[in-house]
C-alpha cells in the first residue's frame, strides 16, 4: 500500500496540549486519534504494532503452558460481591444496570471470572497446576489520563491466572512468569526496565513485583541500590535513615508560634531543624467517619501505601471540620482528644527527644517533647517514604531514587479469591481445599518507548547516537528512490548482512550522510523493520539484512521528509 493511501493525518507539529515526547510522536505520525478523554482510535500502523506485541506476549505465555481463553467484558454484580470487591473498588470501575434493572459492571481485572470458569470445572489435584490467560480490551475510569497512551481509560491487557495446590508450586510458576516477562520486554526492544518489589494493592496477596520502565516522565518512584541490586517501589521500600542530633534533652514547654503552621514555618520561627519537629498528617477512612492521624518526623513524608497496610483500611484526604476537634496546623499527640479516630506513630519517632509538636489549640506548639516520656506510644510502625541517601537495608550503601512507568505486574494471591468464592478441589487425601492463585498482568506498552522514533537529520547528531538506544537504519537520496547507506553500531552481524546486500555501512563516527540525507529512519536496535522509499515494507531487505539471531521485527510508522 502506498503511504499516500494510509489513513491518518501526519503533521509536523504536535498538538499544543501534548507535553510528553512519545505522545507527540504518536500524534504527529498519525498513529492515534483521540475520541474522548483517555480513549483513542488506532490507525493501521499502530494496530499492526499492537498485533506484533500481542504475538510476542502470546508466544511467551504458551511457552510456559498457558491456555488462552476469553472472559466476558461485562459481568454481574453478584460475581464481584462474592470476592468483596464490588464495594471495595471505587468509581474507577464502571457500574450500570441492564434493561431488566440488574446491576452489571465492566471488569477492570478478571480474577472473579477466572475463578468462576475453573470452579466446578476443575475438581481434583490431578488437574493442577494450570494457567489460563487472555488478551482483551478493558476499561478503567481513570481520573487523571495523561501522556497519550501512557495512562488511558480504555486499554488492551494480557491478564493471566494460575491455580496451584501448594505455595511451593505457586512460587515455582511465579518465577516462570517472572522470566517470561523479562523475555517479552527484551523481545519488544526495551532496555531500561527493571523488576521491583511492590504493594499488591486492591489485588490482594502477599508477594508482588512490578516491571518498571525507567523514564523521567514516570510517576512511580523507585528505590534502587547500585551496590547490591536492591530494587523496590517506593510503596514498600525500606531504608536505614542516617542518625540525627536532637540536641540536649529538655522539659516540655508550651510556646506561642502565632500563624506558623507548617513544618517550614514552625522550624523557622523556633530556630530548629525540621527533623526536630513532629508532623501530623490527617486522613479519613473511606466510607466512614473515622479520622486517621499519622505522626512522623518533620523532615519525612508519609507513605500512604504503608499506612493503609498498617491500619488495614482505605484512606482518603481529610477535609477539616469542627466536629473532629482537630486544629489544623497545630495538631499534636499530647492531650489529643480524637473522637472516632486512629493514631499511628512512625518509627522515626522512636527514641526521639527535644521535639516540637502541635499544642492542639490555635497559635501554640509544644517544644522539648520527649516521645517516650511525654507521649508513650504503644507501638511504632514504618509509614515513611524512603529518601535518597538513606542506607540500603541489604548492604548499607546509599540508596537513590528514579522515576518509572509500570509496564507489568505479577502477584502471589494465595486463597483470597478461591476461598471467598467457594472454589475447592480434592487433594490426595480426598479433602476439599482451596487452590492457591497467582495473577500476572501486562499491557501493550502504548507510548512507553516501544514505538519507533523518526527524527529530522539535523537532530540526529553523534551525541544522540552515543547517548541513546536508537540508531539509523538508512538514508535516502533527494529522489527517495535508492538507499544510499546503512548506518548502525559496529555489530559484525549488521555489517555482514548489510554488505551482502550491496549496502555500505557508515559507522557512528561518520556524520557526512547525516547532513546530506533528505530522509532518515531511526529505530531501536533490537526491533528492526525497514521500509522502501514509497512507504512499502521491503520484505527482501528484512530477509536479507535483519532476521539474523534474536532480532525481532516490529512495524514502524511515519517517514519524515525534509
Amino acid at each position: 500500500m502506498l503511504l499516500s493511501k494510509l489513513v491518518g493525518e501526519r503533521v509536523k507539529e504536535a498538538p499544543a496540549d501534548v507535553t510528553i515526547l512519545s505522545h507527540a510522536l504518536l500524534a504527529r505520525a498519525g498513529y492515534i486519534k483521540p475520541v474522548a478523554n483517555g480513549i483513542f482510535s488506532l490507525t493501521s500502523p499502530a494496530q499492526l504494532m499492537a498485533k506484533n506485541i500481542e504475538d510476542i506476549i502470546r508466544d511467551e505465555m504458551n511457552k510456559i503452558d498457558g491456555q488462552e481463553v476469553k472472559f466476558p467484558v461485562v459481568m454481574p454484580r453478584e460475581l464481584w460481591e462474592q470476592s468483596g470487591r464490588y464495594s471495595s473498588i471505587g468509581s474507577e470501575m464502571v457500574r450500570f444496570k441492564d434493561r431488566s434493572g440488574k446491576d452489571m459492571l465492566l471488569g477492570m481485572t478478571h480474577e472473579e471470572a477466572a475463578v468462576h470458569l475453573a470452579k466446578n470445572t476443575v475438581s481434583s489435584y490431578n488437574q493442577l497446576p494450570f494457567m489460563i490467560y487472555q488478551i482483551q480490551t478493558k476499561f478503567r475510569d481513570e481520573p487523571r489520563c495523561r501522556g497519550g497512551l501512557i495512562r488511558v481509560r480504555e486499554f488492551t491487557m494480557k491478564d493471566a491466572y494460575s491455580f496451584h495446590m501448594t505455595e511451593e508450586d505457586l512460587e515455582k510458576h511465579y518465577y516462570k512468569e517472572y522470566d517470561a516477562y523479562n523475555n517479552i520486554f527484551r523481545r519488544i526492544g526495551l532496555k531500561k526496565f527493571i523488576a521491583v518489589k511492590s504493594d499488591s494493592g486492591m489485588m490482594g496477596g502477599s508477594i508482588a513485583h512490578e516491571f518498571m520502565l525507567l523514564t523521567e516522565v514516570g510517576e512511580d518512584t523507585l528505590v534502587l541500590c547500585d551496590e547490591c541490586g536492591y530494587k523496590s517501589n517506593m510503596e514498600v521500600a525500606t531504608g536505614v535513615r542516617p542518625e540525627v542530633d536532637f540536641g540536649a534533652d529538655a522539659e516540655k514547654e508550651e510556646v506561642f508560634t502565632g500563624d506558623a503552621k507548617d513544618i517550614a514555618e514552625v522550624s523557622e520561627f523556633l530556630k530548629v531543624q525540621p527533623y526536630q519537629t513532629i508532623k501530623a498528617v490527617v486522613y479519613a477512612v473511606k466510607g466512614e467517619k473515622t479520622v486517621v492521624v499519622a505522626f512522623i518526623r518533620g523532615d519525612l513524608e508519609v507513605n500512604e501505601a504503608k499506612l493503609k497496610k498498617a491500619i488495614m483500611k482505605n484512606i482518603v484526604p481529610w477535609e477539616a471540620d469542627e466536629e473532629s476537634g482537630l486544629v489544623a496546623g497545630n495538631i499534636g499527640p499530647i492531650g489529643l482528644d480524637l473522637k472516632d479516630g486512629i493514631v499511628v506513630f512512625d518509627k522515626s519517632l522512636e527514641g526521639a527527644y527535644n521535639m516540637v509538636t502541635g499544642a492542639n489549640k490555635p497559635l501554640y506548639h509544644v517544644k522539648g517533647v520527649n516521645v517516650a516520656r511525654d507521649i508513650k506510644p504503644k507501638s511504632f510502625v514504618d509509614i515513611a517514604k524512603v529518601k535518597a541517601g538513606d542506607k540500603c537495608p541489604v548492604c548499607g550503601k546509599p540508596l537513590h531514587l528514579e522515576n518509572g512507568i509500570e509496564i507489568g505486574n505479577i502477584f502471589q494471591l494465595g486463597t483470597k479469591y478461591t476461598k471467598s468464592m467457594g472454589m475447592t478441589v480434592l487433594n490426595e487425601k480426598g479433602e476439599a481445599v482451596n487452590p492457591i492463585m497467582g495473577c500476572y498482568g501486562i499491557g501493550e506498552l502504548w507510548g512507553k518507548d516501544v514505538t519507533f522514533v523518526f527524527v529530522r537529520p539535523q537532530r540526529y547528531t553523534k551525541e544522540f547516537i552515543d547517548n541513546s538506544d536508537y540508531f539509523t537504519l538508512s538514508f535516502f537520496d533527494n529522489e527517495y528512490k535508492d538507499a544510499l547507506k546503512l548506518c548502525g553500531r559496529k555489530s559484525g552481524r549488521d555489517i555482514d548482512k548489510a554488505q551482502a546486500t550491496g549496502l555500505t555501512p557508515v559507522f557512528d563516527s561518520d556524520t557526512t550522510y547525516l547532513e546530506q540525507a533528505k530522509l532518515v529512519i531511526i529505530c531501536k536496535k533490537i526491533a528492526v523493520q525497514p521500509m522502501d522509499p514509497n512507504g512499502i515494507l521491503d520484505k527482501s531487505i528484512i530477509d536479507d539484512c535483519y532476521t539474523a539471531g534474536d532480532f525481532h521485527t516490529t512495524y514502524v510508522g511515519e517517514i519524515v521528509k525534509i
